[in-house]
């Protein structure tokens, strides 16, 4: 078998992963969040308006504080947010296994065990 066709069928297995299916129900849980899409689209709103603020001559120090202090709020709502932190973890977790198969070609090719135990058995591409 080829290395492309090996390539695709590990691509395959590996969506049919639950962390990937858990990734996959958290991405559209974030993008279908009415409240969360309307944090974040203020949040990007209140950075340009703090962006020219800013880059004005004639700034007005009163309006900066008043864009940082909305623009702290609006990140607090949305790294506090259900769909957002569960967004993050099951990326993790993704990344942890990503990086799990990435030791395990890397230690059939180079020959060498992974030099850096993390004790999370779940990441490791194999020791004992």
């Amino acid at each position: 078998m080829e290395i492309f066709e090996l390539a695709a069928l590990l691509g395959k297995k590996l969506k049919d992963d639950q962390r990937l299916i858990d990734l996959e129900a958290a991405k559209k849980a974030y993008e279908e969040d009415r409240q969360l899409q309307k944090y974040m689209v203020e949040y990007d709103v209140q950075q340009r308006a703090m962006q020219a603020e800013v880059a004005r001559a004639d700034r007005d120090m009163d309006m900066i504080g008043a864009i940082q202090k909305r623009t702290d709020e609006l990140y607090r709502l949305i790294a506090d947010h259900p769909a957002f932190i569960e967004l993050n973890r099951t990326q993790s977790e993704v990344n942890e296994l990503m990086n799990a198969v990435n030791q395990t070609i890397m230690t059939q090719i180079t020959g060498e065990e992974p030099s850096g135990c993390t004790h999370n058995c779940k990441t490791c591409g194999g020791c004992h």
